[in-house]
């Protein structure tokens, strides 16, 4: 991978987000037809009870996706959101992550992400199998996929 697209991966302490989420569980092949209409199914179920999203769109994984991604996607938000359709309220975590942005097409996450995860070995942290990213610029910003923007974030365990 090319490391002018990856910022230097840092540790930082999450503070715990209340989300409106969408849990998903579709082949890898699937993810593309999957993500686009959840997305507009959270944002639209914000719109319809007068929430905000408070931050990006998201997806956070429990595990490391393999052929299936068994993951949420959503926003997070400040006020509580009333469950609609398969619109939920869920969290992302309060711990240590090691973060870093990657800048790029869609297709090259998966090596973002083995760059950050080789970085958090040699750096001789323990990881938690969770991890979720952050959609920070992506097709909505611009038809480039060299200005899409997206955050990864790998929590750690405490040792």
């Amino acid at each position: 991978m090319d490391s002018t697209r990856l910022t230097t991966p840092e540790i930082v302490a999450t503070a715990e987000q209340p989300t409106a989420v969408i849990a998903l569980c579709v082949p890898r092949a699937g993810i593309e037809r999957h993500m686009g209409p959840a997305i507009a199914e959270v944002l639209a179920a914000l719109a319809a009870q007068g929430v905000a999203p408070t931050g990006p769109v998201f997806t956070r994984h429990a595990r490391r996706p393999s052929d299936t991604f068994d993951f949420e996607v959503g926003v997070p938000v400040a006020a509580a959101v009333t469950p609609a359709g398969r619109v939920v309220m869920s969290r992302l975590p309060a711990c240590r992550v090691a973060r870093c942005e990657y800048r790029g097409g869609y297709e090259g996450l998966g090596a973002a992400w083995g760059a950050l995860i080789g970085w958090i070995s040699a750096q001789g942290l323990a990881q938690q199998e969770s991890l979720w990213e952050c959609y920070l610029a992506g097709p909505e910003s611009g038809a480039d996929p060299a200005a899409w923007r997206t955050q990864l974030n790998r929590p750690l365990r405490d040792l």
